[in-house]
C-alpha cells in the first residue's frame, strides 16, 4: 500500500469514528455536543499542543495534533448531520486556498522573502473578502490580548504605519510609562486601566519590533515563576513551615537560591 493509501484509509477512519460516535446508539455524551460546547475543548487543546511543543516532546506533539485533528472532525461532523457542510467540503476549501495563496510556488508570481509572501497574502485575502473595510477585521477577537495586539500592529505595519527607528518605539513606551505613572498619583482607577492598557500595547510594539514573541515571553516568564515558587513551597516544607509562618525574607532568600541553582544547571 503507498503512503498517500495509508493516510487516506485512517483519515477515512477518523472520520468513521466520529460518525459512530455521534449515532443514535454512540456515545452519549460526543452526541450531546454543538459548535459551542465544543469550543473551550478546542482552545484547551490548542494550547496543550503548543506545551507539547515548547518540551520538545515528539510523542506528546503527534498526540495532541491528534486531538486538535479531532476538533477539526467533530466540528464538520455537527455540520453534515445538520445538512450544512462536511468533512470534504473543508479539505476542498482548505487545498483550494492553499494553492490560491501561493502563486509563488503554484503559479508565476515571484516571492523572493517571507516579508513579500505576508504582502501578497494579505493582498489577496483583501480581493477574497471585498467586505472587509479594513485588513484589520479579520484579526480574531477571541484570541488572547497580547497576540491580538501583535496581530493588529503587524498587520498594520505590513502597509507602512510603523515606526521606522528602535529608539522611536522606546519613546513612545517611555511616554507611556509617564502618562501611566501620572494618573497612578492621581488615583484615577478609570484612567489607570485606559493608561496601562496602552503601556502593554507599546510594550507588545517593541516585542514585535525585536521579533520577540510577546505571548511565549510571558508564558516562559510565567513558568519561571512557578518553577521558583514552587522551589520556596518545598524548601519551607522541609522546615516543617507553612507559607504564611515564613518571612518574607526568608522567602526572598529561597528565590534566590532557585535562582541560582537554575543559572548553575545552565551553566
Amino acid at each position: 500500500m503507498s503512503e498517500s493509501n495509508a493516510i487516506s484509509e485512517k483519515f477515512m477512519k477518523l472520520v468513521q469514528i466520529m460518525a459512530r460516535l455521534r449515532s443514535p446508539d454512540g456515545c452519549p455524551w460526543d452526541k450531546e455536543q454543538t459548535h459551542l460546547s465544543l469550543k473551550k475543548y478546542l482552545i484547551e487543546e490548542a494550547y496543550e499542543l503548543l506545551e507539547s511543543i515548547d518540551a520538545g516532546e515528539d510523542k506528546a506533539i503527534i498526540e495532541e495534533c491528534g486531538d486538535v485533528l479531532l476538533q477539526v472532525v467533530f466540528h464538520a461532523r455537527i455540520a453534515e448531520e445538520e445538512g450544512r457542510f462536511n468533512i470534504e467540503d473543508v479539505l476542498t476549501v482548505l487545498c483550494d486556498k492553499l494553492i490560491h495563496r501561493h502563486p509563488h510556488v503554484f503559479g508565476d508570481r515571484d516571492a523572493n522573502s517571507a516579508e513579500e509572501v505576508l504582502r501578497n497574502w494579505e493582498a489577496d485575502k483583501q480581493k477574497e473578502k471585498p467586505e472587509r473595510r479594513s485588513i484589520l477585521d479579520g484579526v480574531p477577537k477571541s484570541l488572547p490580548a497580547l497576540m491580538q495586539a501583535h496581530q493588529i500592529q503587524d498587520r498594520a505595519a505590513r502597509v507602512g504605519f510603523d515606526w521606522e527607528k528602535i529608539e522611536e518605539v522606546f519613546a513612545k513606551f517611555e511616554e507611556e510609562w509617564g502618562e501611566f505613572h501620572e494618573t497612578h498619583r492621581e488615583q484615577n482607577r478609570e484612567r489607570m486601566e485606559e493608561e496601562l492598557g496602552d503601556l502593554l500595547f507599546a510594550l507588545v510594539n517593541i516585542s514585535r519590533y525585536i521579533q520577540v514573541d510577546p505571548e511565549q515571553a510571558l508564558t516562559k516568564t510565567n513558568q519561571k515563576f512557578l518553577r521558583r515558587f514552587l522551589y520556596i513551597e518545598q524548601e519551607i516544607e522541609k522546615r516543617s513551615q507553612s507559607l504564611e509562618e515564613a518571612s518574607l525574607q526568608e522567602m526572598d532568600a529561597l528565590w534566590d537560591e532557585a535562582k541560582r541553582l537554575e543559572k548553575n544547571n545552565l551553566d
